[in-house]
């Protein structure tokens, strides 16, 4: 591997850190609302499975037990 002195790194670090292309506010934005909506909706749904699984499993305890 070839050692690079740390004035060329700096330099070679700033090079690609300005081909970066940032995301603006407006994209920043929906995409934290989309993160929270589908967190919420991820949510609702295994608060739905856990829900049935626990009436079915009670459900099958209760007539065998």
């Amino acid at each position: 591997m070839a050692t690079v002195n740390p004035l060329q790194f700096i330099q070679q670090v700033r090079s690609e850190v300005s081909k970066v292309v940032w995301p603006t506010r407006r994209e920043v934005m929906l995409t934290t609302v989309m993160v929270f909506i589908l967190a919420a909706l991820t949510a609702v749904f295994f608060a739905i499975v856990d829900i049935l699984i626990r009436g079915g499993l009670q459900y099958i305890l209760a007539a065998f037990g």
